[in-house]
């Protein structure tokens, strides 16, 4: 399955430089490179193409146009954000076209990419699968990892030196001057080239302002150990809230921690996390602006995470089946409207003393204290996976092969398993 998803990746990122570069070349009446990278792919085509195959593979009908609309229109706020965020510049801009949500998405382009999804599903998938078959296991395999490792290192280079421009543009024209440094001139060229070529392929780019800096307090602003600290803070606060809300409803307490170790929901610290990333220009937008977001990206969000769960995990850890207004059991209309609640609550009134909080602590000690926590997450999450793994393999009467699949075995076994999570249910 990865590996199919993967050369999918690969077909849809070059298809997607081919759409771009050919549109673009005749608007612009000349030849232009499109993507972030040199290389002749587009990723957000790529993650488009990926994404909607996983994540609407049970839609149909409508649904199917408006999970594909949905799901590339969240991927293009998403990369909109992130490339102002860390590059401070807008690559596209749809402020001139009506019904738009501050120029990065619209809803004349989102019923474009709902209808490119819909034949991706239909038609495209089909192709390019009976491509793939035509190539021999092994071969197709070195062909996925050879062209994964020139995407890595060709974006990984040319991200790290847009970014490196982006925070000091001064410091490559100073390095040109140093004559007496081959590697800095090399520098300063290909920086150069690169940034010539993202102005070629998006001349409409603008710069954006940056919000100050304040190296002396400690994870100011959205930065990114602001972020961290407030993924551990709702992900403890996330499982919390939850063990109340059954013990309220259901009338027992049960665990709703998503690791082994400690009392974590992943899916509310990712939440918190990327809603404060992603609508933290928003904060102070109206009650009513969080509340409609947090509904349409919290129900996005929890769709989402139940499909990735049970395809890497063969669990499905929620199921909303017996509430009304439900899209296959992964979210409801009713939670979706809780998302809401809890976006305008949490912009309004628990981030001011939150965020207050978190810079006030030292600079160095903050940083130690994020790292340490981000290490245990890491060990956690690794322990975590190989525990549902087994859990699973167990189910299917597999016996372990090695000694670590033996102590997770011993350490985990389903008596542990079913007391950390008591709703998962296993699927073919």
């Amino acid at each position: 399955m990865i590996w199919k998803l993967l050369w999918l990746f690969l077909i849809y990122s070059f298809a997607g430089w081919v759409l771009e570069t050919v549109l673009a070349s005749l608007k612009q009446k000349k030849f232009a490179n499109r993507g972030i990278i040199n290389g002749p792919f587009c990723l957000i085509y790529g993650f488009g193409g990926f994404f909607i195959t996983a994540f609407t593979r049970e839609l149909t009908g409508i649904w199917l146009f408006l999970g594909c609309a949905i799901v590339a229109s969240l991927l293009e706020w998403i990369a909109g954000h992130l490339i102002e965020m860390w590059y401070h510049e807008r690559w596209w801009d749809y402020r001139k076209i009506k019904w738009n949500l501050d120029g990065y998405v619209s809803v004349p382009t989102s019923c474009v990419w709902g209808i490119l999804g819909v034949f991706v599903i239909k038609i495209g998938n089909g192709l390019c699968m009976s491509l793939y078959g035509m190539l021999p296991g092994l071969i197709s395999r070195i062909i996925i990892l050879v062209l994964l490792g020139f995407l890595a290192v060709d974006a990984i280079a040319t991200l790290t030196i847009l970014f490196g421009h982006s925070k000091n543009p001064e410091r490559w024209i100073a390095a040109d001057r140093d004559i007496d440094s081959a590697t800095k001139k090399l520098g300063a060229k290909i920086d150069d080239v690169v940034n010539r070529r993202i102005t070629k392929a998006y001349p409409q780019k603008q710069h954006t302002e940056s919000e100050e800096e304040h190296p002396e307090i400690f994870a100011y602003g959205c930065s990114f150990y602001k972020i961290a600290l407030l993924f551990f803070i709702g992900a403890f606060l996330g499982d919390i809230t939850e063990t109340i809300f059954c013990r309220i409803t259901a009338g027992y307490w049960m665990s709703r921690s998503s690791v082994v170790w400690g009392d974590f929901s992943i899916v509310w610290g990712l939440a918190i996390a990327a809603v404060t990333a992603l609508l933290y220009k928003y904060r102070n937008r109206s009650q009513q602006f969080l509340f409609w977001m947090g509904t349409f990206l919290g129900g996005a969000y929890e769709y989402i995470c139940s499909v990735f769960t049970e395809i890497v995990f063969g669990t499905v850890f929620w199921d909303y089946s017996d509430i009304p207004f439900n899209l296959g059991g992964r979210i409801n209309l009713l939670y979706c409207f809780f998302w809401g609640f809890a976006a305008v609550a949490w912009f309004k009134i628990f981030y001011p003393p939150v965020s207050r909080l978190i810079e006030k602590i030292p600079v160095k000690i903050g940083k130690i204290i994020t790292w340490l926590l981000i290490i245990f997450m890491l060990a956690d999450g690794i322990v975590s996976s190989a525990a549902l793994a087994r859990y699973n393999a167990r189910s299917n009467g597999i016996e372990a092969e090695n000694s670590f699949e033996s102590w997770v075995d011993k350490h985990f076994d389903d008596e542990r398993m079913a007391q950390v999570y008591p709703k998962a249910k296993k699927v073919g």
